[in-house]
């Protein structure tokens, strides 16, 4: 099976509340590592995405590790990396600092590798790729029904004349959330997508609405909400936060759920327990500190086959 990854890489310095500092591959990197410590090594993981020039020849040899993951895909170009400055106020705020934010994504290395069995759309830095190109995507692949998952993620960031970010609703949301599989966001994400300040409920109503399966949001160490349409039915699924001791940095989890969340999708065509495994996957990455030890989730590999109960 092959999975293609869209969205913008950054070089994360990571600021904790105890005034020491984590520098480390961030972004999109944590979905593809993540994608390439859970999948098994017969299946292929294609990120698309552009690289700084003097950063690049160390990304592929950062990446080289993983022999699911297709490099071909990952270009070069003019300028540094996208470099994110994460200022954490506590456990869970943050003030966020981007510099050089990469350009959108062409559709023209995008469109190559849309012969796939799931597409990862992760909007890291909200500029990953424009609207008119998810359309052109959600077109490409109609026919055959490959599954797109969207992370909203930056896609409700503006940005300041610093540099540093803050939430603003999104207009056009509905053209954003419609016709794909599955659309992820935090509980900070949900409360100020929508100009009219949608209540969980009624945004999933509305999302689920758009021709789109699933809803989740995420909640961080008090699990998620994944909002499934059942023969146009809205069901909730409240899950539990998962204790993991020594939790440490919340960087990059909502980055790891979507994966995990593909990941095991993949293998199941099962969307409630992609969601669990996609929550427990997400709650061990907050024990590490930024990408530094995700490689530690390869003790979740899936198996090249895994059968469980289907929700449609």
């Amino acid at each position: 099976m092959n999975i293609t990854v869209v969205g913008h890489l950054c070089l994360d310095v990571i600021h904790h509340i105890d005034r020491t500092e984590t520098t480390g591959y961030g972004g999109i990197f944590f979905s593809v590592a993540t994608l390439a410590n859970l999948l098994p090594a017969e299946d292929t993981i294609t990120p698309v995405f552009g690289v700084g020039k003097d950063d690049y020849d160390a990304f592929i040899e950062r990446l080289q590790r993983y022999p699911n993951v297709v490099t071909d895909s990952i270009f070069r170009f003019q300028g540094p990396t996208n470099q994110v400055h994460l200022y954490y106020q506590d456990a869970i705020e943050r003030i966020e600092c981007s510099k050089h934010i990469s350009e959108p994504i062409p559709l023209k290395k995008i469109r190559s590798h849309l012969d796939t069995d799931m597409i990862l759309v992760n909007m890291i830095s909200g500029l990953d790729i424009t609207l008119e190109t998810l359309d052109e995507i959600r077109m490409d692949v109609r026919e055959h029904h490959t599954p797109i998952y969207m992370d909203v993620h930056s896609l409700t960031l503006g940005i300041k004349d610093d540099f540093t970010r803050f939430h603003r609703s999104v207009e056009l949301w509905r053209r954003w959330l419609f016709m794909i599989h599955a659309a992820q966001m935090n509980e900070e994400e949900a409360a100020i997508l929508t100009p009219e300040q949608l209540d969980e409920t009624a945004l999933a109503k509305h999302t689920l609405a758009l021709n789109t399966k699933v809803l989740h949001i995420t909640r961080g160490e008090h699990g998620c909400t994944t909002f499934i349409d059942e023969h146009k039915h809205l069901h909730r699924y409240d899950i539990g936060g998962v204790d993991i001791a020594g939790t440490v940095d919340p960087t990059g989890c909502g980055d790891v759920f979507a994966a995990a969340y593909c990941a095991h999708y993949m293998k199941t065509n099962d969307i409630f327990s992609s969601a669990q495994f996609a929550n427990k996957i997400g709650a061990v990455k907050a024990s590490m500190s930024g990408s530094g030890n995700i490689d530690q989730l390869a003790s979740f590999r899936l198996l090249k086959e895994q059968r469980s109960k289907v929700v449609s």
